[in-house]
């Protein structure tokens, strides 16, 4: 079971990452409900540029790194110190990600009307809270 669950949270972390490499090779799916928007529904909060979601879709292949190294499914190339630090700074992001600001993203968000804040509350705040719980589980390896 705990396999199970590690594996398919590197998999969503490997989807997540290669969808915003498509989104910054120019892919248009699924970037019109990836970013917060005004409460008007009118417009995106920001646009990202195209290195900034490289950074992104870096980050997030990292974090599925540490994930599977952490819980030996993978050979470590860092130090344990380091992957046990990795993946605490992972865990505290998700969750962190999933109560949001309060405002735009999050269980806590107040603006609630638009097609991100509705998809937020359904799949990417679930998400970031189960992709917590991984790493959380990746650390009682």
């Amino acid at each position: 079971m705990k396999a199970a669950f590690i594996l398919t949270s590197a998999a969503f972390l490997l989807f997540i990452s290669l969808l915003h490499l498509y989104w910054a090779a120019g892919g248009k799916w699924g970037l019109e409900v990836a970013i917060p928007r005004t409460p008007s529904d009118s417009e995106h909060l920001f646009r990202p540029g195209k290195g900034a979601t490289v950074a992104v879709a870096i980050l997030i292949l990292g974090a599925g790194y540490l994930l599977l190294a952490k819980s030996g499914f993978v050979p470590p190339l860092l130090p344990q110190q380091f992957l046990q630090w990795g993946c605490i700074l992972c865990a505290a992001v998700f969750f962190i990600r999933a109560v949001g600001d309060f405002r735009y993203v999050g269980f806590f968000k107040r603006v609630r009307q638009t097609r991100f804040a509705r998809i937020d509350t359904r799949l990417y705040s679930p998400l970031c809270v189960w992709l917590g719980l991984a790493f959380v589980l990746a650390l009682t390896a």
